[in-house]
């Protein structure tokens, strides 16, 4: 459920009407819908009431400051990859005590930014992680807590691009490994065993697959504990899939009651990492059509915003419905595709839709766009970034304003030597 709702024609956010928005930030812009955003936090979160449990939002699905602060004051942790991210963090006020820290490039100096911010543990991917972690916190005299990530090669029957749990995939370290690892762990003397972590993919439809890596977590957790391992912590990761196109993805209640069934065996505390199940039904792109154009072969709406302010249709070939905001059944007999303004062939939002006949001036919005949306924006073809706004109730916030022409080359230098007079 969301809170974009036709009223008496118009298509609004909560109790703002989208037209409304269009004239005070302009398009493109996001717009995030504070109350979809609370709701789908707590449902996720309360679906595993019956067992300790942090919920870590995954910030590389939506890192705007305000929505991280939304869900800081709802109590949760967030899970990130990087230090900008856990910089973003701590300036929105989350708790630094609440973040496990991913990804397989961790360098020396976010390594230290985050043990100095004393965050819960460090998911590890590689021996050559746990060297460097190991290095860096003898250095500050401190003890590292941290998870190995296993790479369960579990198929997550998901988008290639997506998929991360898969021996093919960079993720992780395999099971045979990890246990050599573990059976040696205490060479590292300045890191702390705490935890296991498996992710295995995004967009996740079927539970078989979660449930099956679950299941390989549990017995190893068994397996370390006979060895005198300690496992406080079982980190299930994130990837619980939405409906973008008629999908019919587990519900969190559902994905809550079967996990809670298995995970309660191990006695551990178990994170989550949601992201797309969060956010991506709690945003939309606001665009508005430039032209109409048609060739002998296709009609093209083109609007004001393209790829490089939403990339999943051209990265991915990711289905987005889209809305006109003043409301009309679109047309069989109006096939189009939604294009941008970047000069590639893949700069598209929509291929061969059926559409409303909408005029230039219109205001479309392209929904289910808060997950993977502006975070993955560019200022390709030198186009400023989008707006974001956050509505909440009767009012709305822009939480980000839109990138200015000056802001775009404010990091640029010309070298002295090129702005001597040629002569």
């Amino acid at each position: 459920m969301h809170h974009f709702n036709y009223r008496d024609g118009e298509l609004y956010c909560e109790e703002v009407p989208l037209q409304k928005i269009a004239e005070a930030a302009g398009t493109p812009t996001y717009v995030y819908s504070a109350a979809t955003l609370t709701r789908h936090f707590q449902a996720f979160d309360e679906s595993f009431r019956n067992l300790d449990h942090l919920t870590c939002f995954s910030v590389k699905a939506l890192s705007n400051l305000a929505v991280l602060r939304l869900f800081a004051n709802l109590g949760g942790g967030f899970d990130i990859v990087s230090g900008g991210e856990l910089y973003r963090v701590e300036k929105a006020g989350g708790d630094t005590r609440k973040v496990v820290f991913s990804g397989v490039s961790k360098t020396e100096a976010e390594l230290d930014y985050a043990l100095s911010k004393d965050i819960l543990m460090f998911n590890v991917e590689s021996e050559g992680e746990l060297e460097l972690l190991n290095r860096v916190a003898a250095k500050a005299g401190k003890k590292a807590r941290v998870a190995l990530r296993i790479n369960p090669d579990v198929d997550p029957k998901t988008h290639p691009h997506i998929s991360t749990g898969l021996k093919s995939n960079k993720f992780g370290i395999e099971p045979e490994k990890a246990r050599a690892i573990f059976r040696d762990f205490k060479r590292y003397a300045s890191l702390e065993l705490t935890g296991l972590d498996c992710h295995i993919g995004s967009q996740l439809l079927q539970m078989e697959p979660i449930m099956e890596v679950l299941s390989h977590l549990v017995e190893l957790v068994v397996e370390l504990r006979e060895a005198g391992l300690v496992i406080k912590y079982l980190d299930l990761g994130g990837g619980l899939g939405i409906s973008y196109n008629n999908e019919q993805p587990p519900l969190p209640a559902e994905y809550g009651r079967e996990i809670s069934a298995v995970a309660k065996e191990t006695g551990c505390t178990l994170i989550l990492e949601p992201g797309r199940v969060i956010v991506g039904n709690a945003g939309i792109l606001l665009l508005k059509v430039v032209f109409l154009k048609e060739t002998g072969a296709k009609r093209f709406v083109i609007a004001d915003g393209g790829m490089n302010d939403l990339i999943r249709p051209a990265l991915y070939g990711a289905y987005h419905e889209v809305l006109p905001v003043l409301e009309q059944a679109a047309s069989k007999n109006n096939i189009v595709d939604l294009v941008g303004p970047i000069c590639e062939s893949a700069d598209f939002l929509a291929k061969d839709r059926p559409f409303p006949m909408v005029k230039p001036g219109e205001l479309l919005a392209v929904m289910s766009a808060g997950a993977y949306g502006f975070v993955m924006a560019s200022n390709y073809n030198t186009q400023p970034l989008p707006a974001e706004v956050l509505v909440s109730g009767k009012e709305f916030h822009v939480v980000r304003t839109r990138q200015s022409y000056e802001h775009l080359l404010a990091s640029e230098r010309i070298p002295e030597f090129l702005l001597k007079d040629r002569g």
